[in-house]
């Protein structure tokens, strides 16, 4: 079956295992039952959001949660039930190499769940590993491969980390690595992904601030006759102001079909509520308003004159 995937995706993201239990709980190493409770709660009240979210009007065809099985099997059932779309990550989190979460069994937690995207995050520079790269690549093309033989869909999250050499070429500026370096190297890396037969539905990219790069990137994913592959954008846990800057520059390029987005949206009322600054259904509101709000800018964009 050919790649591809047909209508706008608009994921509220809260995947996150070994950094959400770092940031928010301090909890280092395999947290005991209480300290996995606390996490679980935390993330239910993520998707409390989300549902006020569909309440207050968000059309449900397009609205998604990305979820991992650990920490929210509970909301991925309940998400699943709703006939909203669920994503869950294959990757093992913390890793600067992709591998399976589950090694060998990942198939059957992948079955368990029946989610409508198996997601990766994976780490590719193409000036860097080679070695590694290639021994993501071979894993890569075999869960693609599993997915589509199913008729399944393949979401997989692309970071492009600055190698030191492009780190000093752009100055030791990351902001300009990520304006003058990162577009270029992504159509590379997406480019050899390719070449090994790595073919997702749909790629999350990192965000880029000119429009013309985004349509460049977009052409990438689509080359070679993958006319319905789609591209979303992450948010990178930046700032509203530059998840707004992306989202305006992708929005309405063809290829384009929305976000995923998570700690840009829940990480404030989240904290908040964690902390006990915050009661929770002021956190779910606060998190329903802002997932709302991107929605908004994406669309608002989409509908502009061109």
């Amino acid at each position: 079956m050919l790649p591809g995937y047909d209508g706008t995706l608009y994921i509220l993201a809260f995947d996150h295992r070994g950094s959400f239990q770092k940031a928010f709980f301090g909890v280092t190493g395999d947290p005991t039952p209480e300290d996995a409770a606390k996490i679980v709660d935390a993330k239910e009240v993520i998707f409390e959001g989300f549902q006020q979210a569909l309440a207050q009007g968000t059309p449900v065809a397009g609205a998604g949660v990305l979820v991992d099985e650990q920490f929210g099997a509970g909301v991925a059932r309940a998400a699943a039930g709703q006939g909203v779309v669920l994503a869950m990550p294959v990757e093992k989190s913390g890793q600067e190499e992709f591998d399976f979460e589950y090694g060998e069994d990942f198939a059957s937690h992948i079955e368990a769940f029946d989610p409508a995207f198996a997601k990766v995050l994976v780490r590719f520079n193409p000036e860097g590993d080679g070695a590694m790269n290639a021994r993501q690549a071979g894993r890569l093309q075999r869960l693609g491969d599993w997915l589509h033989a199913r008729d399944r869909k393949f979401l997989f999250e692309l970071l492009v980390p600055a190698e030191s050499h492009q780190l000093e070429t752009a100055g030791g500026d990351a902001g300009r690595y990520d304006i003058e370096i990162r577009p270029h190297l992504m159509r590379v890396a997406i480019a050899e992904l390719q070449g090994s037969g790595v073919e997702p539905d749909v790629w999350k990219m990192e965000g880029i601030d000119r429009r013309e790069e985004c349509a460049a990137i977009a052409d990438q994913c689509r080359a070679g006759g993958r006319n319905d592959v789609k591209c979303v954008v992450l948010g990178r846990g930046a700032d509203a102001a530059a998840v707004d800057r992306w989202l305006e520059a992708a929005a309405g390029v063809p290829g384009y079909a929305g976000f995923a987005i998570g700690r840009t949206i829940w990480w404030t009322p989240l904290k908040a509520y964690v902390d006990g600054g915050a009661e929770r259904p002021v956190a779910a509101a606060a998190i329903a308003e802002n997932y709302r709000r991107f929605i908004s800018v994406y669309e608002a964009r989409v509908s502009a004159p061109s």
